[in-house]
């Protein structure tokens, strides 16, 4: 019994022991001073951090609506650097913006078509057309402003999106870069890749996206097919840099030039803390840029932006336009 609970306290031990570590690590801070400055070729890797729309600043407008864009790009009050949204394939090969694989949280699909879990795979570009994306957006004073509207009185603006509106609305008022991503995978998310890959060759955009894709077998695709297309990293990648950048390894092959990494939440919780200066020091080393999501507290986008960030993803970049500027 003795040896029993001498064996249970040396494991309990051990648990406090790391659990201690892990969230000492988590909340651990860097100092600014301690960035380094490398030479670099990428044209990711910034001397100011970019300021990018995350789902097109969706705290504050319909998120991936042309309202949400226009919010952004006609606001007097900030400005942006990057509009980052997401891409479904509809049931007629059409890219539109949406975020996740369905329209339920975001629009009246269930009122509309009378179902749940409603893909836009399943769907056509002109039936989708039918939904009011605004449906289900709150003001952060748990207002819906836009809830009630059904049939013509949803405008234009409140309307799902095709991938070519955005980019001709965009490009037509500002000279903006993009991350854009594509949520489908195997046979979709490759057709969709093509008609994405289309869409900026026809605008002359290629150089202006960061692509990305949490499917492995999209990322393979577009390292194969795409050559000319610039993509940030999966999140086996992520997990594989950090475990280079712990052990400090000499022979890390960085599989992109762009590192696309969270900062908070669970993930400092369990001692991932991938917001530090070792960090964006061996991923600049690497030529590899850093860009975090999604980060929607004034204190931590301050903390990032000292410490060297090349992009920050928030839903709120009026609120980073204040940090920055302040």
């Amino acid at each position: 019994m003795k040896k029993a609970l001498k064996v249970i306290g040396i494991i309990v031990g051990i648990i406090a022991v790391i659990v201690i570590a892990m969230t000492v690590s988590g909340q651990h801070h860097s100092k600014p001073e301690n960035v380094k400055t490398y030479d670099t070729t990428n044209p990711y890797i910034l001397e100011e951090t970019d300021i990018s729309g995350h789902r097109s600043g969706g705290g504050i407008a319909p998120e991936e609506t042309m309202m949400a864009f226009k919010n952004c790009a006609e606001n007097p009050n900030f400005a942006i650097n990057v509009f980052e949204f997401d891409l479904h394939i509809t049931k007629d090969d059409v890219l539109v913006l949406l975020h996740d694989d369905t329209l339920d949280r975001t629009s009246d699909c269930i009122e509309v078509f009378g179902e749940e879990d409603v893909r836009p795979e399943t769907k056509t570009y002109e039936e989708l057309r039918q939904l009011n994306m605004g449906a289900k957006f709150e003001t952060d004073d748990g207002k819906m402003p836009y809830k009630d509207l059904k049939g013509d009185a949803v405008s234009d603006d409140l309307k799902i999106l095709r991938l070519e509106d955005a980019l001709d609305y965009l490009t037509s008022v500002g000279d903006y870069k993009f991350i854009i991503e594509i949520k489908n995978g195997e046979d979709l998310g490759r057709k969709g890749v093509d008609i994405l890959h289309e869409v900026l060759v026809e605008r002359n955009l290629v150089n202006k996206v960061i692509f990305g894709t949490f499917q492995k077998e999209i990322s393979e695709y577009v390292d194969n097919t795409y050559t000319d297309m610039t993509r940030s990293t999966s999140i086996m990648e992520v997990l594989k840099f950090y475990g280079a950048v712990l052990t400090n390894s000499k022979s890390y092959e960085p599989p992109c030039t762009v590192l696309q990494i969270p900062y908070g939440g669970i993930f400092k919780t369990l001692g991932l803390n991938l917001g530090t200066a070792q960090v964006i020091n061996y991923a600049h080393s690497h030529n590899m840029a850093v860009q975090y999501w999604t980060i929607n507290e004034a204190e931590n986008m301050e903390y990032l932006m000292s410490i060297g960030a090349d992009c920050i993803m928030t839903d709120y970049p009026d609120v980073l336009y204040n940090v920055k500027n302040k």
